[in-house]
């Protein structure tokens, strides 16, 4: 029998790939079972795996007392000093069970032990399969299209199956049963049926993963992916930077004729790329991201993460692109805030806001034009503002940033008391109703 049960256990490591200790408790806890079921769950008793041997040993606890009044849990003295001559009321002993009685158990103990053993080997499989795979959530993974189940695809890794939800997949992309796919593992739940799988091939971190793939530059730490920005199937936008002064990182990731990013388009199907560099200039950047639009002038505002563009007027629809695709990425790839304005455009706002700053009394046509460069444009913004924004401009120190505030204050309240009231409305009476008629 001890032959025969290491044969077993060798053999489910090898088939399944789990560890010996977990067939081991897996076996253990089978027989554990079915002696309770058989003996009583209330008895205190306990599974030993003999390793040498290949045998298993089962012991039953019991108390030593001097009177035994339940003999399940009890012993008396002098049966256990027949075993232990130092055995004291209070001691707990050990029995071992003749291997023999495990005959007693039936066939319904042995059904369960089985039961039990299949499901706690079914258990240690899938933890190792969770195990496994939760350390590769970023990764990219091939794998086989086996079925359709309502728009999501359940992909074939082999051990394992993992999903690909109808939401992380490319609109355009179509995929049969049999074909082979490739895709990016965004994360791995653990339910009581097993690991769940979850796939994607709509996260910007898939078009990033096949780029370190590509680009042996990126994986050796010389060039570095910092932001992607995508939408799916369509166009993606990904900002390079390199630690090498002698390394183009745009040119690295293009390739020799364009043989490292070709590779990534034909994975994505036919998806545009474009790959601009990423400097320290936040400004700059935004440019690069906005290209092929030239820009003729950009009013930055580090703190709030904004900026204001103005370009020619026949690039302004360049610059928003499709549907607004173009200046959409360039949000996502920069994180700011982004308005677009035609050159025409501009200057209409321009005037307007420097004569509403230049309706306020002491303020010329100079300190209008520095307030709306600073970004104010109307006299109701400069009224909020704090001095300490205006101390900053050229000329006006705290004294005068105080005067220009509260002027423009008296002059929004001079403006308020000035406007016309609006004309009363003049009530009339209803007309009375005949009697006997009424109206619906």
């Amino acid at each position: 029998m001890g032959s025969e049960l290491i044969q077993i256990i060798d053999s489910l490591v090898k088939e399944k790939g789990i560890s010996k200790e977990a067939v081991i408790e897996a076996i253990t806890s089978s027989v554990l079972s079915a002696a309770h079921k058989k003996l009583g769950a209330d008895r205190d008793m306990e599974v030993r795996f003999d390793d040498k041997r290949g045998e298993i040993e089962l012991y039953e606890y019991k108390e030593v007392v001097e009177s035994v009044e339940n003999p399940d849990s009890q012993v008396s003295l002098k049966d256990a000093q027949a075993v232990d001559q130092e055995a004291e009321p209070g001691d707990v002993l050990g029995f071992k069970i003749d291997p023999r009685s495990f005959e007693e158990f039936g066939r319904i103990a042995a059904q369960a032990a089985k039961q039990v053993m299949i499901q706690r080997v079914k258990d240690a499989e899938r933890m190792m399969i969770y195990e496994e795979f939760k350390g590769r959530v970023g990764e990219l993974i091939n794998g086989i299209v086996r079925r359709f189940e309502r728009g999501n695809m359940v992909i074939d890794l082999g051990r394992t199956e993992a999903s690909l939800p109808h939401t992380e997949q490319v609109p355009r992309e179509s995929y049969r049963v049999g074909d082979r796919v490739r895709a990016y593992v965004q994360e791995v739940q653990k339910e009581l049926k097993g690991p769940q799988i979850i796939l994607s091939r709509k996260n910007p971190e898939f078009v990033r993963k096949l780029f370190e793939t590509e680009v042996p530059e990126i994986g050796e730490g010389i060039v570095t992916i910092e932001a992607v920005a995508r939408e799916s199937g369509v166009r993606t936008k990904i900002a390079v930077s390199s630690k090498d002064s002698d390394v183009d990182p745009v040119g690295a990731c293009v390739g020799m004729k364009g043989s490292r990013v070709q590779a990534v388009v034909q994975e994505l199907r036919g998806e545009k790329i474009d790959i601009i560099a990423w400097t320290k200039d936040m400004a700059t950047n935004v440019c690069n991201a906005l290209a092929p639009a030239g820009i003729v002038r950009m009013i930055v505002d580090d703190d709030r993460k904004q900026a204001l563009i103005v370009v020619p007027d026949d690039q302004l629809s360049l610059a928003i692109g499709k549907r607004g695709q173009n200046v959409r990425l360039a949000v996502q790839l920069s994180g700011w805030n982004l308005d677009i304005k035609g050159e025409t455009e501009m200057k209409e706002l321009s005037e307007n806001a420097q004569k509403s700053l230049g309706e306020i009394p002491g303020i010329g046509a100079i300190i209008s034009q520095k307030l709306y460069e600073e970004g104010f444009t109307s006299s109701e913004e400069l009224a909020k503002a704090d001095p300490e924004l205006l101390t900053g401009l050229p000329g006006i120190g705290k004294a005068k940033a105080d005067r220009i505030i509260k002027a423009a204050r008296d002059y929004l309240k001079t403006k308020k008391i000035r406007q016309p009231a609006e004309p009363a409305v003049e009530e009339k009476a209803a007309p009375e109703q005949e009697p006997g008629r009424s109206e619906n």
